[in-house]
């Protein structure tokens, strides 16, 4: 149980042949980020996730990027996802649902989050042949969803995310993880008018 006005924080270490993570957050800081992948596109994503959601993230990540980075970018995504479950804790007073609609120049992306304990990843939207675009060189379109499945069935979030237009493919990411930002720090808000936790079974 989490105690009234306890801080919600975690940190997650994690350590596989492929990769070595260690992840701190607090979801009532105010967006500060301190963070290193190696993976230079997946550091700024994860800055833009942090500054929009008031989440607090420091990320020291290593891995075998000489083979690909895959490996690196998706177990960041499992320990983030575990970070956010922890430092929910049983999510008493929170918002639990958010939405929002991001623009970025020619790309829109809408996400809608629901805390619900429940992990489920709706992700549409993206154009054709997006999954194959290397982003600055090392980082693929298919990387996007596969990092939001991560954080998604690690924290017990049901996530919809739709592209609804957008040409450049940076455009694209970064507008699809600011919208996810900013309907996960909805979510995750305590509602003063929340008494108890937000869900008619008792429990999320």
């Amino acid at each position: 149980m989490t105690s009234p006005g306890a801080p919600r924080t975690a940190r997650v270490q994690r350590e596989t042949s492929e990769s070595s993570i260690d992840l701190s957050l607090n979801l009532d800081g105010s967006g500060v980020s301190d963070i290193e992948t190696t993976v230079p596109f997946f550091d700024h994503l994860l800055t833009a996730f942090a500054k929009h959601s008031l989440t607090d993230l420091t990320v020291r990540a290593s891995g075998d990027v000489h083979i690909d980075v895959h490996h690196t970018v998706e177990d960041v995504g499992i320990v983030l996802g575990q970070a956010i479950r922890e430092a929910l804790g049983d999510k008493r007073g929170i918002s639990r649902y958010g939405d929002a609609l991001v623009p970025l120049d020619e790309a829109l992306a809408q996400a809608v989050v629901d805390i619900s304990g429940r992990p489920y990843l709706v992700h549409s939207g993206e154009p054709a042949g997006y999954e194959y675009h290397l982003i600055g060189g090392h980082f693929t379109g298919s990387m996007v969803r596969h990092v939001f499945e991560a954080i998604a069935f690690n924290a017990g979030l049901t996530v919809h995310v739709t592209v609804l237009a957008g040409r450049d493919p940076h455009h694209i990411a970064e507008a699809e993880f600011k919208a996810f930002a900013r309907a996960f720090r909805q979510a995750k808000a305590l509602d003063p008018l929340v008494s108890g936790i937000p869900s008619t079974k008792g429990a999320l």
